[in-house]
C-alpha cells in the first residue's frame, strides 16, 4: 500500500478492504495495538497505545524553542517522527498518562487521548459477559449497583467473572467511543453494547430505575449530536502552518530584512485575505453542519415506575417513552415500537419520501437484537430512526374499538450511536481523497528548490572566490529559494479557481471547498438521483386500459374514471383501483406511496381509515399469543354515495342496503422479490370477498388465468414501457362464503392464485425540461452516466431510455436471485433481459448468451456496448460481499441504473466508482444522497437544505444543466491552475538564469528592478490569466491532471531552453562588444554588507531581455480551446500583455531618464537597444512555434524515454476501469 503525501494526500485509490500497513512488532505483555473495524465507516483501523516520556518531552520543548518552533512544525507534519522521539509505545491497560495514535487505511493518523472515568459498576454493564443469566424477570428493587439490565438484585445466579470496575478506561475517536475491557486488554466499541435481558417486549415494559440511567448516561453520554465547534484562534493556527504559508511567513521576514518592504507587504496583504477568507467559510460551514445535526425536544420517560418530563438529551439505551404524549417532530433516538403504530417519513434514510408504516415489535425480533450489529429483516417494520419525520403515531386499540395502551417505544441507541449519528460522522469525515495535480505539484516544488541548491552551490564558490562576506553569502542562498521557489505561487495557483467560483455564483452555484473545482475538471463519470433530480418529483397518471366486453383485447386508453366501463363483475377494475393500495389518512390528508395517491385520486373516490370498526383477536398458531387486528383497515366509497352503519360492514348480505362500500380486510405489503402486493377487500351487502393484486405486469402471468389475458397483451406493454411509461397491472378473482377469521389466516400464494386479469394502469414520470440536453451533452463529450436512485428499477430504467442515459434500442440485463437471497453467500443469480426474459448474460463474465431462436435480434447483431445493466441494492450489497472480484468490476463498469438503493448503498457505489479509478461526480437533490455526495469527488446538490452542508457544490438551478457549468468552469480552472503553474515556474526559472549568471560576478538586479519584474509584471499577468472564461461545450478528452504528462514537461523544458538560452546569448554578446566596460570588483555595497552591486551591462542586457520573457511564456501558455476561451477573449489579460509589451519598448529603446536611474539601467548604444529588441522578436517566434509545433514531437521523445524506465505494465495505477472495458470488447 502507498504512504500518503503529508500534505495534499495520495490521489491513489485504496481498496476498503486492505490490510494496514505492517509495522514493527509490538512490545512484549499485554496488547498495545489492535486493529478494529468500524461497519460504519466501512474501514479498519488501528489503535496503538503511547506514553509520553517526561525527560524526552522536555528535551523536546527544548529544542523547539532553541530552533525558534521548526522543530514542532516538523513534528505536526510528520507525526511518526514526533511520536518517535517523545512517546513510548505502551500496552493499553498499563497507560498512565497517554494517549492512543489511530491509523487508518489511508496511512492518516490522529492522537486521542485515554480518559479515565469513575464508573463503580459491573463490567456487564460495559462489555458483554457470556456467564450473564437475565432470562428470569428481575424486581423492580434497587441497589446502589445496576446490573447489565439496569436491576440491582433478583438474578437466580450471579456470574463470578461478572466484577465490578473501579475506573473505565474510554477513547473517543471521531465520535464514536471505545472502552477497554480489563479482562482482554483490548478496545470494544460501545454502540455494539447490547442489553442481555431484552429477551422479548415483557422484559422491557418497566424501563429502568434512576441508577441504572445514571450509569448508562456516563457510559454512553448524552443523546445528542453536537459537532465540536474549533475556536477563531485554533482555526487560524492550523491554517498559518501549513507549509505553503510557513514559506511565505518566512519569505517576507526574508525580505524584509533585506529592505524589500513593498512587494513583502503585498504577498502579506494577499495571503491574510486568503487565510481570513478560509476560516469565514469554514466556521460557517460548521455552523451550518451544528444547526443540521443538532436535535433536542421534551419527551414523557417511564422512569422508576412513573412517567416523567424530560429532555431528549437525557434518554439512554433502555429508556421507555410515550410516542403520542410526547408529541414528537422528529424521533430524537434510535428505537423500537412496542406498541401502538406509526406512519413515518424516512426520506433522510431510504431517499423514498414514501410515509412507512411501523407496527409493534415482536418478542423474537427483540431478542434478536442482541445478536446483531444493526437492523435486519423484518425487525425494520417496528423500528424508528432517529431524525425521520413523524408523520403519526396513534396508541393501539383494545378490544372494543376504545383507545388502549399507549404508544411506546424503546431506546435502543443514542447520540452519534444512532443511524442517523453515523450519517453526519460520514459527512464529518468523508474517505480522503488526493488529486495528482496537488502531489505532483509539490515534487515540482521539490525540483525547483533543488535547481535552486544546484545554483547556489555554484555561486557560493564564486562568492568565496571574491571574497564576499559569509552573512552576505547566507542571505543571498536565501533569496535565491524565494527566487526559484516563489511564495506568491499558492496564491496564483487559486487564482483561477478563485473566478470559476466567482462565475458559478453568479450562475446561482455555491462552492464550499474550492480544492473540488478543480477536481470537476477531471471528472469521468456522472452520478445522478432519480427523483427531483432528473425527473420532478412524483408520477403522473396518463390513464387506464381495461378490457372490452365482447373482443379479447384492450380497450381505448381512458383518461377519466367516469369513462370507465362499469362491470356488473364482483371483481372488477374500478373496485381494483380504489382498494388496491397502502394508503391512510392523516388530518384528512391522503399519505403513502405518490404511485398510490395518484391511483386513489383518479378514481375520484373517498377514503377513511376504518380503525373505528373495533378489532377482532387472532390466535398465533406457534406462541399461542393473541394479537388484536382491525376488523376493516380501510374503507372507500365512491363521491356521493351515503354512510352506512358500522356493523353493516360485518353482517352477511344486508337486503335494505342501498350504499356502496368498500372495506380492506387484509392487506399483503409489497415485496420487492414478488413485486406486487394484494388486498382482501369485503363489500357491503355481499357475503362474498374479493382479492385485488397490484404488481409488475411481468409477475401477472404467473398468477393470473391464461385465458383471461388479451391478445394483444404483449404487444401493448412492450409499446408503453419502450416509450419510458411506468405500467401497472391488476387482477382480481372473487371467493364466496370468505369469513373475516379464514380472510386473517389466509396465507399469501392462496390469495394471489388463479387471478383474472382486469387491466393496466399507465403512469408518466415528467423529467425536468433541462435533464436530456443536460444528458446528451454529457453523452457528446464522452462522460459515463449512472443513475443511483431509491426508486424501483422498471421506473428507473424507462427514465434513463426517456432521458437517453440509456439508448431506446438498449438491451438491459436484470438480476435476480434463483438460489438463496442477498444475506446467503452462495446464493446464485441470473442476469435476464427485461424486454425478452429467455435472454441471458453469462453469470461471470456477463456478456450475453445466445439469444433464444424466437428472438428477433440475430446472434451476430448482438453489440455488447448497446448492452446496459440494472442492478437492484440487495444483489449489489451481495456481489460486493460474495461475488468474484472480476465479475464485480464488470458489473460496476458496465452498470448505467443503480435502483432500490439506501443511502448506504448510493455512497458505496461511489466509492467503488472510484476505486476503479473514476473521479465521479454525484448530484442528488435531498438529505439522503449527504454520505455520496460528501464521498464523491465532485458533489453538487440541488437543494438548499441539509445536502447543501455536505454537498462541496450547491445549486439553485433545479435541474442538472448546473452539472455542465460545474464541469465546465472545473476544466477551465484546472487549465488555468496548469497555466499559472507552467508561468510561475518559467518566471521562476528566468529569473534563476539572470540571478545566477550575475551572481557569477557578485552581482545582482537592484531592488527596483525585482519590485517592477514581481509586482508590476508578474502579478497582474498572473491574476489576469486565470480571467478565461471556460469553453461553450465540453470536450470528449478531459485535461490532464499530471505534470509530469509528457505534454507538460515537453512544454516546460522546452521554454526553459529557449529563454536561457537567448538570456545567455544577451550575456556573453554584451561582454563582447566595444563599449563594453567590466563592473567594478568591489564586492557589496559601501556601507551595506548585504547588497550586491546591480549597475552593470550585463545587468541591464539581462533585465532588458528577461522582462520581455516574463510576458511571453504568459501569451504562450495562455491555453484557449478546447477547455478555455481563445486568449484575445480576456480582455483584461490582453490589456496587461499590450500594455507591459508596450512599456518595456519604451523602456528598451527610449528610456525616460528617471526611470533608467530608479532601475539602475546603464546607457546603451541604440544599436545595442535595436540588436537586443530583435533577440526579443526572435525569441517569441521560437516560443511561439515550439508550443504549436515541436512539443509534439519531443512528448514523444519523452514518452520513449519514460517506458524504457518504467517497463511494460499491464495496468496503468488508478485506472482499472480501462482495463475492466478493453477486458469486455
Amino acid at each position: 500500500m502507498l504512504s500518503a503525501d503529508p500534505i495534499f494526500g495520495n490521489e491513489a485509490r485504496i481498496d476498503m478492504d486492505l490490510d494496514l500497513e505492517p509495522d514493527e512488532p509490538p512490545p512484549p505483555g499485554p496488547p498495545s495495538r489492535q486493529t478494529i473495524y468500524i461497519a460504519d465507516e466501512d474501514n479498519t483501523v488501528r489503535f496503538i497505545g503511547y506514553e509520553t516520556q517526561s525527560a524526552r518531552q522536555y528535551l523536546w520543548r527544548l529544542g523547539c524553542i532553541l530552533t525558534c518552533g521548526i522543530l514542532g512544525l516538523l513534528g505536526h507534519w510528520f507525526p511518526h517522527f514526533w511520536l518517535r522521539w517523545v512517546a513510548k509505545e505502551k500496552a493499553f491497560k498499563d497507560i498512565d498518562d497517554g494517549f492512543v495514535v489511530v491509523e487508518t487505511a489511508y496511512r492518516d493518523i490522529a492522537l486521542f487521548p485515554i480518559r479515565r472515568v469513575h464508573y463503580p459498576y459491573y463490567i456487564s454493564t460495559a462489555f458483554p459477559t457470556a456467564g450473564v443469566e437475565s432470562g428470569v424477570q428481575q424486581t423492580a428493587s434497587m441497589a446502589s449497583l445496576p446490573k447489565a439490565n439496569g436491576n440491582a438484585n433478583g438474578n437466580t445466579r450471579e456470574d463470578p467473572a461478572d466484577i465490578v470496575l473501579d475506573n473505565l478506561v474510554i477513547v473517543d475517536y471521531r465520535y464514536a467511543r471505545f472502552a477497554l475491557d480489563p479482562r482482554s486488554g483490548l478496545f470494544s466499541m460501545l454502540k455494539d453494547w447490547r442489553d442481555p435481558s431484552w429477551k422479548g417486549v415483557w422484559s422491557v415494559r418497566n424501563g429502568l430505575q434512576q441508577p441504572a440511567r445514571h450509569q448508562r448516561w456516563m457510559l454512553f453520554g448524552p443523546n445528542v449530536i453536537d459537532i465540536e465547534g474549533k475556536s477563531t484562534a485554533s482555526l487560524l493556527i492550523d491554517e498559518v502552518i501549513h507549509p505553503f504559508y510557513v514559506f511565505q511567513i518566512a519569505s517576507i521576514v526574508l525580505w524584509s530584512l533585506d529592505d524589500y518592504y513593498y512587494y513583502a507587504f503585498c504577498i502579506a496583504l494577499i495571503s491574510a485575505i486568503s487565510v481570513t477568507t478560509t476560516l469565514i467559510e469554514t466556521r460557517k460551514t460548521i455552523a451550518r453542519m451544528r444547526e443540521m445535526s443538532r436535535f433536542s425536544c421534551m419527551v414523557k420517560v417511564y422512569v422508576d415506575g412513573g412517567w416523567t418530563e424530560r429532555d431528549s438529551t437525557d434518554l439512554v439505551p433502555g429508556d421507555i417513552i410515550d410516542l403520542v404524549e410526547s408529541q414528537l417532530a422528529l424521533f430524537p433516538a434510535d428505537m423500537f415500537l412496542l406498541s401502538g403504530d406509526a406512519i413515518v417519513n424516512e426520506s433522510m434514510l431510504t431517499g423514498e419520501s414514501v410515509p412507512v408504516s411501523k407496527v409493534p415489535v415482536k418478542d423474537q425480533d427483540l431478542a434478536r437484537w442482541q445478536d446483531s450489529q444493526d437492523v435486519i429483516g423484518d425487525s425494520a417494520k417496528s423500528f424508528l430512526y432517529a431524525g425521520t419525520r413523524v408523520v403519526r403515531v396513534r396508541s393501539a386499540l383494545a378490544a372494543d374499538g376504545s383507545v388502549g395502551s399507549a404508544a411506546l417505544g424503546l431506546v435502543v441507541r443514542t447520540g452519534f450511536n444512532t443511524t442517523k449519528g453515523a450519517l453526519v460522522r460520514s459527512m464529518l469525515f468523508p474517505k480522503p481523497m488526493g488529486f495528482k495535480f496537488y502531489r505532483d505539484s509539490i515534487r515540482f516544488i521539490m525540483v525547483l528548490a533543488g535547481i535552486a541548491g544546484l545554483g547556489f552551490c555554484a555561486s557560493a564558490v564564486q562568492f568565496v572566490r571574491l571574497g564576499i562576506p559569509w552573512h552576505t553569502i547566507l542571505l543571498r542562498a536565501l533569496d535565491l529559494i524565494t527566487v526559484v521557489v516563489p511564495p506568491a505561487l499558492p496564491a496564483t495557483l487559486s487564482i483561477g479557481t478563485s473566478f470559476a467560483i466567482g462565475r458559478l455564483r453568479k450562475a446561482g452555484i455555491f462552492c464550499i471547498a474550492p480544492s473540488r473545482v478543480n477536481i470537476s475538471g477531471k471528472v469521468n463519470v456522472c452520478c445522478f438521483d432519480k427523483t427531483g433530480t432528473l425527473t420532478e418529483d412524483g408520477l403522473d397518471i396518463l390513464g387506464v386500459r381495461g378490457l372490452e366486453r365482447s373482443a379479447q383485447r384492450f380497450g381505448e386508453l381512458i383518461e377519466d374514471v367516469h369513462d370507465l366501463p362499469m362491470s356488473d363483475a364482483k371483481a372488477n377494475f374500478l373496485y381494483a383501483l380504489a382498494t388496491c393500495h397502502s394508503l391512510k389518512v392523516v388530518d384528512g390528508e391522503i399519505i403513502g406511496d405518490p404511485l398510490d395517491v395518484k391511483m386513489f385520486t383518479f378514481t375520484k373516490w373517498t377514503l377513511e381509515e376504518g380503525h373505528v370498526a373495533g378489532t377482532g383477536k387472532i390466535k398465533g398458531k406457534s406462541s399461542g399469543e393473541t394479537r388484536p387486528a382491525a376488523l376493516v383497515q380501510t374503507v372507500v366509497r365512491p363521491p356521493g354515495s351515503g354512510q352506512f352503519k358500522l356493523e353493516d360492514a360485518l353482517k352477511g348480505p344486508a337486503k335494505h342496503a342501498h350504499f356502496l362500500e368498500l372495506g380492506v380486510i387484509r392487506t399483503f405489503e409489497f415485496v420487492s422479490s414478488l413485486r406486487r402486493m394484494s388486498v382482501i377487500v369485503k363489500r357491503l351487502k355481499s357475503n362474498s370477498m374479493e382479492v385485488f393484486v397490484k404488481g409488475a405486469p411481468e409477475v401477472m402471468i404467473d398468477i393470473c388465468d391464461k385465458d383471461s389475458f388479451p391478445e394483444d397483451y404483449d404487444d401493448l406493454l412492450s409499446y408503453y414501457t419502450k416509450r419510458g411509461y411506468r405500467v401497472i397491472a391488476m387482477a382480481g378473482k372473487s371467493i364466496e362464503g370468505l369469513s373475516w377469521l379464514k380472510a386473517q389466516r389466509m396465507k399469501r400464494e392462496q390469495a394471489e392464485s388463479g387471478l383474472r386479469f382486469l387491466g393496466l394502469i399507465i403512469f408518466e414520470n415528467k423529467l425536468k425540461p433541462g435533464t436530456t440536453p443536460a444528458i446528451q451533452a454529457l453523452r457528446n463529450a464522452h462522460l459515463a452516466i449512472r443513475m443511483i436512485t431509491g426508486d424501483n428499477p422498471l421506473t428507473a430504467v424507462s427514465v434513463a431510455r426517456e432521458c437517453n442515459i440509456i439508448n431506446q434500442a438498449a438491451h438491459v440485463f436484470s438480476p435476480i436471485f434463483i438460489r438463496g437471497n442477498a444475506m446467503t453467500r452462495f446464493a446464485k443469480l441470473e442476469w435476464f433481459c427485461m424486454d425478452e426474459p429467455a435472454w441471458k448474460l453469462d453469470d461471470y463474465s456477463l456478456k450475453p448468451l445466445t439469444p433464444p431462436a424466437h428472438r428477433l435480434v440475430d446472434a451476430e447483431e448482438v453489440d455488447y456496448q448497446d448492452c446496459a445493466l440494472v442492478v437492484t441494492g440487495d444483489v449489489f450489497r451481495w456481489m460486493i460481499n460474495h461475488a468474484p472480484l472480476e465479475t464485480l468490476q464488470r458489473m460496476l463498469v458496465k452498470t448505467q441504473i443503480f435502483a432500490r438503493m439506501s443511502p448506504d448503498e448510493k455512497n458505496e457505489v461511489v466509492e467503488r466508482l472510484q476505486i476503479l479509478g473514476y473521479t465521479v461526480l454525484m448530484c442528488g437533490d435531498g438529505a439522503n444522497d449527504c454520505a455520496a455526495l460528501k464521498a464523491a469527488d465532485v458533489g453538487l446538490s440541488l437543494s438548499e437544505a441539509e445536502a447543501s452542508v455536505a454537498a462541496p457544490f450547491t445549486s439553485r438551478t433545479p435541474d442538472i444543466s448546473c452539472v455542465l457549468e460545474v464541469i465546465k468552469e472545473g476544466r477551465a480552472a484546472l487549465v488555468t491552475s496548469f497555466s499559472c503553474f507552467k508561468y510561475m515556474a518559467l518566471y521562476s526559472l528566468i529569473q534563476f538564469t539572470t540571478i545566477t549568471l550575475l551572481y557569477s560576478f557578485a552581482s545582482s538586479l537592484g531592488d527596483f528592478q525585482f519590485l517592477y519584474i514581481d509586482l508590476f509584471i508578474i502579478i497582474p499577468v498572473a491574476v489576469t490569466m486565470g480571467r478565461t472564461l471556460p469553453y461553450s461545450r465540453i470536450h470528449p478528452k478531459r485535461p490532464t491532471a499530471s505534470l509530469v504528462s509528457k505534454k507538460v514537461l515537453a512544454s516546460i523544458i522546452g521554454q526553459i531552453v529557449i529563454t536561457s538560452a537567448v538570456q545567455f546569448w544577451a550575456f556573453f554578446w554584451v561582454r563582447s562588444q566595444d563599449w563594453y566596460t567590466p563592473p567594478r570588483q568591489s564586492g557589496p555595497k559601501s556601507g551595506d554588507d548585504n547588497h550586491l552591486q546591480a549597475s552593470n551591462y550585463e545587468n541591464s542586457a539581462l533585465f532588458l531581455v528577461s522582462c520581455f520573457q516574463y510576458i511571453l511564456v504568459a501569451a504562450v501558455f495562455s491555453i484557449g480551446p478546447p477547455y478555455r476561451k481563445p486568449m484575445w477573449t480576456n480582455g483584461w489579460l490582453m490589456s496587461a500583455v499590450i500594455g507591459l509589451s508596450l512599456f518595456n519598448i519604451l523602456v528598451l529603446l527610449r528610456p525616460p531618464r528617471f526611470l533608467s536611474a530608479i532601475l539602475e539601467l546603464m546607457t546603451l548604444p541604440f544599436s545595442a537597444r535595436i540588436t537586443l529588441f530583435l533577440a526579443v522578436v526572435l525569441n517569441v517566434a521560437l516560443s511561439m512555434t515550439f508550443e504549436h509545433w515541436g512539443t509534439q514531437f519531443v512528448a514523444q521523445a519523452i514518452g520513449v524515454v519514460m517506458q524504457f524506465f518504467k517497463g511494460h505494465r499491464r495496468v496503468r495505477e488508478g485506472k482499472i476501469y480501462k482495463a475492466v472495458e478493453g477486458g469486455m470488447r
